[in-house]
């Protein structure tokens, strides 16, 4: 093992742990007596610096990886970076937001949990073996249980952190159950052998024992994207934790995770097709350009259909139970398990060129839209002390640009054009009718054309819910008009995301092209 090539693979989360240390010595060592203000202040403000340090080093560390012989441990360029750059700026705008808030008097550990939860986001994103993967996820998800308990003088926060630490230790169980009979199926913990040695057993009898596998496996990272019907923690978790860690949770979270999903589901596509099929079979080994043995349900098939259930329950599920929701955080939860559920239809009819792109084209501005609605929402709670649908009324009175910005962002939430929403969905969509060409008439492209028909018709039920919201904010008369004030630092970062979404949305070339650069 080259320990050089592996501090060069790791450079942007060591950036980030040296910024966490960095971050309590200066809170605890220097300004322990200085003003509550301050102290936020100056932790966010070095977060945000450790993560512009460690996006120079997602770049400094080149397309190299870290392999370790033959395997490969991290991967580097593709969606990996990509991912990586958006936590990191993600990261960033979450920590901007904390500047205007007072649910803590312990910013510094605050701000150091972030960056080392941040630092399992980018491990995740990257990582190729299973190992590797679960070590990550627990680094994210560790980080998060606290983040959500962090308004220690909210009763909701500590119910919330309680909820989402046992069904995240029971979804972590179930991942590592599955973990462990695809090594025991296949002999390896690296994803390509993994997926071939799952298929020769496979075709040697065990496929329901790889079935228990997968299945345990979507249990585990279904919970991570809040998939039903693994998505019970989502709404009380969005509710309870402070503003600033519901964002970092509906945003930097979702895009680890993702990143992840995008990783399994290319491996599982085609690493059969990339490398021979050399993995022993009864004692014997199959010879390169052997034919592969027909009708074996194989991995890919198994992840497909499990999958498929996945995106049709979340879809259906997340945009109905949002119909019925008197809180603005839990709508938002809601609202994130249907978009799981869009995001998913694109791991299920992957192809290697257009829809890793449009996958992580959806989850970057979905993370980018809801990091901005929890801006808005903090602000109004903190002013009105409660996040319900009839806090919002006469927004536009008590504060035009918030209600500019919660406009902006929540239209773009339900793919209204030109914004950037809308160019998310019209991507992925497209994406996945474009693995059938011109033969959507078949037999076999009925199901496809079936899925993204039922997700473009439940985006016109989220319209009605995203629309109420709207409709307390500009319509109906405000029982009180007191002015709404938002700190300098976060209307500004609100602003800034805002017009994103509209700049994105008429000229969604730019992000497109980003992301392509980095499969060049």
């Amino acid at each position: 093992m080259n320990y050089v090539d592996l501090f060069r693979a790791t450079l942007p989360e060591t950036a980030l742990e040296i910024a966490a240390l960095l971050v309590i010595v200066v809170d605890l060592g220097f300004l322990r007596k200085a003003a509550a203000k301050s102290r936020v202040a100056v932790a966010a403000l070095l977060g945000v610096a450790g993560c512009a340090v460690a996006i120079w080093a997602v770049y400094a560390a080149g397309w190299s990886g870290f392999s370790n012989g033959s395997y490969l441990l991290l991967a580097a360029g593709g969606s990996a970076a990509v991912a990586q750059v958006a936590i990191l700026v993600l990261t960033a705008l979450t920590l901007l937001l904390l500047i205007d808030s007072e649910f803590t008097r312990n910013p510094g550990e605050y701000v150091a949990v972030v960056l080392m939860a941040a630092a399992g986001g980018l491990i995740i994103s990257a990582a190729q073996d299973l190992l590797v993967i679960f070590v990550g996820l627990e680094l994210l998800s560790l980080g998060l249980y606290i983040l959500t308990a962090f308004a220690k003088r909210s009763g909701k926060s500590a119910e919330a952190a309680m909820k989402y630490y046992l069904f995240g230790g029971m979804s972590a169980a179930f991942l590592l159950f599955g973990f462990s009979y695809l090594y025991g199926l296949s002999g390896s913990t690296y994803l390509p052998r993994v997926v071939q040695g799952t298929f020769m057993a496979s075709a040697n009898g065990a496929a329901p024992l790889l079935l228990l596998a997968l299945v345990m496996i979507a249990a585990g990272l279904g919970f991570k994207i809040a998939a039903v019907p693994f998505h019970f923690w989502a709404p009380d978790t969005y509710e309870g934790a402070p503003a600033s860690a519901a964002a970092f949770i509906a945003s930097v979270s979702k895009v680890a995770s993702f990143a992840l999903l995008i990783s399994i589901s290319y491996t599982v596509r085609w690493a059969p097709l990339m490398l021979h099929m050399t993995v022993s079979v009864s004692g014997g080994v199959l010879p390169p350009g052997a034919p592969i043995p027909r009708y074996v349900p194989d991995m890919g098939t198994m992840w497909t259909l499990i999958l498929m259930v996945l995106s049709a329950a979340s879809m259906v599920f997340g945009n109905l139970a949002a119909l019925a929701q008197s809180s603005v955080r839990r709508l938002l939860a809601y609202s994130a398990i249907a978009h799981a559920g869009y995001i998913l239809l694109g791991l299920i009819y992957f192809s290697r060129t257009s829809a890793p792109q449009a996958v992580l084209y959806y989850v970057l501005t979905y993370s980018l839209t809801t990091i901005g609605a929890f801006g808005v929402v903090g602000v109004v709670e903190r002013a009105t002390g409660s996040d319900k649908l009839d806090s919002f009324l006469g927004l536009h009175k008590r504060n035009p640009l918030l209600a500019a910005v919660l406009l902006v962002l929540f239209l773009s939430l339900a793919g209204i054009p030109p914004l950037v929403g809308f160019w998310a969905k019209f991507n992925l969509f497209a994406a996945v009718l474009s693995m059938f060409g011109g033969n959507l008439r078949m037999g076999g492209a009925m199901l496809p054309l079936t899925l993204v028909a039922l997700a473009i018709a439940f985006s016109a039920v989220s319209l009605y819910y995203y629309l109420q919201v709207l409709k307390r904010a500009y319509v109906m008369p405000a029982a009180d008009e007191t002015p709404i004030n938002a700190h300098p630092v976060t209307l500004a970062v609100l602003l800034l995301i805002a017009a994103a979404v509209v700049v994105l949305g008429c000229f969604p070339a730019l992000l497109q092209n980003w992301i392509a650069s980095f499969y060049s």
